[in-house]
């Protein structure tokens, strides 16, 4: 989460890339601790509302959690979504959140590894992960901007059973020494998962993946991609925070959300009215709060869901024992919320009758998905 810098372009040596991670890490911890932060702040999953079936419930004993993603089946539906590493703070907070994860049986993905190509103190600091979490189930992660042969040394780096691929062009054009040039990325993707050994997850880094780009990246091979929306960390605001003229605030609130992006893709269901080539699967990030969230983003048609700011959050404010304690605590709510709503497992909430309402409808409106069908699908 706190660094997704593709490294295309880089010239600036290891001090200036480490200095900038733990900007990014700074910066985003500041977006979700204190008043009016990301755990309370409103965003487009508000506008979603499962209606209420006072007789439809399920014993929560009956609940199956597990969520088929690609080839793999994961134990829980929701993950820890890439955030930081390199420096050593950044080490620090890697090696507790892979060590919640190793209690939990949480998925993680790493932050951007790019720094880890040009420098081995940084490149040690990201092999805490599988040191400190040897069975997990990891997904290296870097830039859309970088190499096959990048791609498959970060992979190599922490024996990664996946790839995380991020893109970033909104971070990228106001990141003061961000990259502009953005037109061989897509061949690049195509490359990468051409070349790679383990399965590559396309992901955005807040600001959401539409239906034409979802198309474009089903087009070249790629099976899973993250729509990875707005609404959680603020990439924008961290970049602009780091230019001198803060001249880019103009830019706020740019992209789509991930629940914007869910049902534009048409992964909610053929009753929505949408038709379009996209990835086989589906995972979705930006904006995750809590448990709730998580449900409705699986109704939505999610496959699994990603969580970083919250978590970081946790590590921040009690280390691997609190995200430990936040994340069993989120297990047995989302088994609970599954048994309210009749779901007795993941892929059954996408039978749960679900309300959009304010600007989320408009969005919907104006895209051509028909979100009244969601209202009655259970029927």
């Amino acid at each position: 989460m706190a660094d997704q810098h593709s490294g295309k372009h880089q010239v600036d040596g290891p001090e200036p890339r480490r200095e900038r991670k733990d900007d990014h890490l700074r910066l985003a911890a500041e977006q979700w601790t204190g008043p009016g932060a990301g755990g309370a702040r409103r965003n487009e999953f508000d506008d979603l509302e499962f209606v209420h079936d006072a007789l439809g419930g399920v014993s929560t004993s009956d609940v199956n959690l597990a969520a088929r993603v690609g080839e793999w089946t994961w134990a829980t539906p929701f993950y820890i979504n890439g955030m930081t590493g390199g420096t050593d703070r950044s080490t620090e907070i890697n090696t507790q959140l892979a060590i919640a994860a190793r209690e939990t049986g949480l998925t993680m993905a790493c932050g951007s590894m790019s720094i880890a190509l040009e420098d081995e103190e940084a490149a040690r600091g990201f092999a805490v992960l599988r040191r400190e979490n040897p069975d997990g189930f990891l997904l290296a992660n870097i830039g859309a901007g970088r190499s096959a042969d990048d791609a498959a040394r970060v992979v190599d780096l922490i024996s990664a059973d996946a790839l995380q691929l991020h893109v970033n062009a909104v971070q990228e054009t106001v990141m003061p020494e961000g990259s502009r040039d953005f037109s061989t990325w897509l061949s690049g993707v195509a490359e990468i998962v051409r070349r790679s050994e383990v399965p590559v997850v396309v992901k955005e880094v807040g600001f959401g993946l539409s239906r034409r780009a979802l198309a474009r990246l089903a087009e070249v091979g790629v099976e899973i991609a993250d729509v990875g929306g707005r609404g959680g960390t603020d990439f924008l605001a961290i970049e602009n925070a780091r230019r001198s003229a803060r001249d880019y605030a103009f830019l706020t609130g740019f992209g789509q959300s991930a629940a914007a992006c869910l049902l534009d893709a048409g992964v909610a269901g053929a009753a929505t009215g949408v038709e379009s080539a996209r990835p086989a699967t589906i995972l979705a990030s930006g904006g995750v709060r809590n448990p709730l969230d998580v449900a409705k983003a699986l109704a939505l048609g999610a496959s699994a869901v990603g969580v970083a700011g919250v978590f970081l959050d946790a590590i921040l404010e009690g280390g691997e024992d609190a995200l430990s304690d936040v994340i069993k605590r989120w297990q047995a709510q989302l088994r609970e919320l599954c048994g309210l709503l009749g779901a007795a497992d993941i892929g059954a909430l996408r039978d749960a009758d679900v309300l959009v309402r304010g600007r989320l409808r408009e969005h919907c409106e104006l895209r051509g998905v028909d979100a009244a069908a969601l209202a009655r699908r259970s029927g």
